[in-house]
């Protein structure tokens, strides 16, 4: 099948690296992952990503401790570096060429970000991962997501999750939740949809980015997305 895109940015959660025993890396969701993001390079398709760092350092728990909020987002950002490292380890060991790329400059273990650079990591065949959210506190890791897909011309951005789309409450709790197929950016920021935080929401509809949501922990998923098969929940201008 021939990709409908030549570009995508994959956006996961530091939780996702955690598995269903949240541990900080399960071994196992790691390598799975790693081995669904390997696919999609190899089928074609420049892939970026980014990974939160809730597995590791959630802000909001250090800002509970008294820690300074400041300190607390960048003691997260540090996380996502973390996650980051682990993920490119497991895609190197599958003979994946990858580079890890930080927003706060840590130059013993990742590249700075500089977008020429990471554009052309992918020209080449590289898989980016950009850790360190944008490098400055008050802002999440869904809106450096959205700033690096727009910054890499990916043409669409993959949320990965650990359900099948948007639902209009968690499908977890309530089983009579209802699933939306399409939502358009006005209606999730309306709703107050659970998506992407309103930063990164208002940010993809400003310049156009549609945003994907599915299930990135079922098998065969993230190939289907790269490739451009409708999967959960598209957020658009407007609903096909």
């Amino acid at each position: 099948m021939k990709p409908k895109y030549r570009r995508v940015l994959l956006k996961m959660s530091g939780e996702i690296l955690g598995g269903s025993e949240g541990r900080v890396i399960d071994s196992r969701v790691l390598r799975d992952i790693a081995s669904e993001i390997k696919e999609v390079r190899e089928a074609g398709v420049d892939i970026g990503i980014v990974v939160g760092g809730g597995n590791i350092a959630r802000g909001r728990e250090f800002r509970e401790l008294g820690v300074e909020k400041v300190t607390a987002d960048h003691m997260g950002m540090l996380g996502t570096v973390i996650n980051a490292l682990a993920l490119q380890d497991a895609l190197e060991k599958m003979g994946v060429f990858t580079r890890v790329q930080t927003a706060i400059r840590m130059e013993a273990v990742a590249e700075p970000f500089i977008r020429r650079r990471a554009t052309h990591h992918l020209e080449k065949g590289y898989v980016v991962i950009f850790g360190a959210g944008t490098g400055s506190p008050y802002f999440t890791t869904d809106t450096a997501a959205a700033l690096r897909a727009m910054e890499i011309e990916a043409e669409v951005l993959l949320k990965g999750t650990n359900v099948d789309g948007v639902y209009d409450s968690d499908p977890r709790t309530n089983a009579s939740a209802l699933r939306y197929d399409a939502l358009t950016y006005t209606e999730v920021l309306e709703r107050r949809l659970w998506v992407m935080d309103a930063t990164a929401i208002s940010l993809c509809m400003d310049n156009g980015m549609p945003i994907m949501v599915f299930n990135v922990l079922k098998k065969g998923n993230l190939l289907k997305a790269a490739l451009g098969e409708t999967l959960g929940t598209l957020v658009v201008e407007d609903r096909p």
